[in-house]
């Protein structure tokens, strides 16, 4: 007698893929408590976990947290300065270099902050904040005096 193969059953529907999970590539505070808290768990009775230890690496996870919001300030400041600075160019005669390497001059006309780059109107080409390379303020209009 002879036997056939038998498939495998076809998975359809939401079961056909294995979810993944992205592992995380930084350690923040919530990895870093996970792990002290396993460590606490698993230290043997007879012999616990330095307390001195424990002290550098609580001073160490809370020095980690205050320079990652450092990080994210100094961050924040430098957007805020490049919307500044741009800002600062509109009515101004610019200089900046085009995408074949030629420099073109115009006069700034409006600023737009959509991306993480300001981008400068000028004669109506948008150019990121940094091709700019020169600004030359207009010259100011001498009164005319009347007697």
């Amino acid at each position: 007698m002879t036997i056939d193969a038998v498939a495998a059953p076809v998975a359809t529907g939401m079961y056909t893929t294995t979810p993944t999970r992205a592992p995380k590539q930084t350690l923040d505070s919530e990895a870093f408590m996970s792990l002290l808290v396993t460590q606490l768990r698993n230290q043997d009775p007879s012999s616990p976990m330095d307390t001195n230890q424990m002290i550098a690496q609580t001073t160490q996870l809370a020095m980690m947290e205050k320079l990652s919001a450092l990080s994210t300030t100094a961050d924040e400041n430098f957007s805020l300065q490049m919307r500044v600075a741009a800002a600062a160019l509109v009515g101004q005669d610019v200089t900046y270099t085009k995408a074949d390497g030629t420099s073109a001059t115009g006069t700034a006309s409006a600023v737009s902050y959509a991306g993480k780059v300001p981008q400068v109107t000028i004669n109506g080409t948008s150019v990121a904040l940094d091709a700019i390379s020169g600004v030359t303020a207009h010259p100011a209009a001498t009164p005319t005096v009347t007697a």
